[in-house]
């Protein structure tokens, strides 16, 4: 390890996609001590382009760029998700280690039949698990201690002791107020708004019909998927906070 660069008010939560990322980043915009980006790097992969403050990004490059220069004038949290790879994140060690990145998981049954139910031609690298924890050994490594995760089913049975703990581990503070909010579509939605319908419909961490891993086990293909991930998923279970 060489020299550890400067802290940057960024603060990141990676997600593989139907792991409850969304209700999360909800909860931070009802915070108001954040600007909340949505996405930014699935979004430039997916579509050539985001905006991220006022600065218009085509390349991952020229979102970690507009990450940090949004971050010189006030506090930043974005949530991204690993239906994608993200090359140039892995390569850029400065923002590895100077930005704040925690994790968040979901059995990757549940999350499957989630994903696979919006998207039937799902394949297994986009599920994201295995690319999650690449970005988790890449942090670990760039800044020598183990990132923040939380698990999304301690965040829906005890949003209070959950959040305060990831909060605290992040130096923040806990605000209880933020945990809920008025449901509706976010501007910053609309584009992948079939994505976000559920948590759109939400104003707070709440369970919706859980379930869909018995349809997982009874699908060869899925089933696959499923134990492909799982490992990826159980070692970052084992350092999840534990509230």
């Amino acid at each position: 390890m060489g020299h550890t660069p400067e802290r940057i008010p960024v603060l990141a939560l990676w997600s593989a996609p139907r792991c409850r990322s969304t209700a999360f980043a909800r909860m931070m915009t009802e915070r108001g001590d954040h600007v909340v980006v949505h996405e930014p790097l699935s979004r430039v992969v997916d579509f050539g382009e985001v905006t991220v403050g006022d600065r218009t990004a085509r390349t991952e490059q020229d979102v970690l760029a507009a990450l940090r220069a949004l971050a010189a004038e006030q506090p930043v949290f974005f949530k991204d998700t690993t239906d994608f790879h993200y090359p140039a994140l892995l390569a850029d060690e400065a923002f590895l280690s100077a930005a704040t990145h925690t994790f968040i998981i979901r059995d990757p049954a549940e999350a499957i039949a989630s994903h696979h139910a919006l998207n039937p031609d799902l394949g297994r690298d986009e599920i994201g698990f295995a690319r999650l924890y690449e970005i988790f050994t890449a942090v670990q490594a760039a800044t020598g201690s183990t990132p923040v995760v939380i698990d999304s089913d301690d965040l829906l049975d005890r949003p209070v002791e959950t959040v305060r703990a990831y909060c605290e581990a992040v130096g923040i503070p806990f605000l209880p107020d933020a945990l809920s909010w008025q449901p509706g579509m976010r501007p910053e939605w609309q584009s992948t708004s079939k994505w976000h319908r559920s948590t759109s419909r939400t104003a707070g961490f709440a369970r919706s019909s859980d379930g869909g891993a018995e349809a997982v086990e009874a699908d060869p293909t899925l089933r696959a998927y499923r134990d492909y991930h799982r490992p990826y998923y159980e070692k970052l279970r084992a350092v999840a906070l534990r509230p």
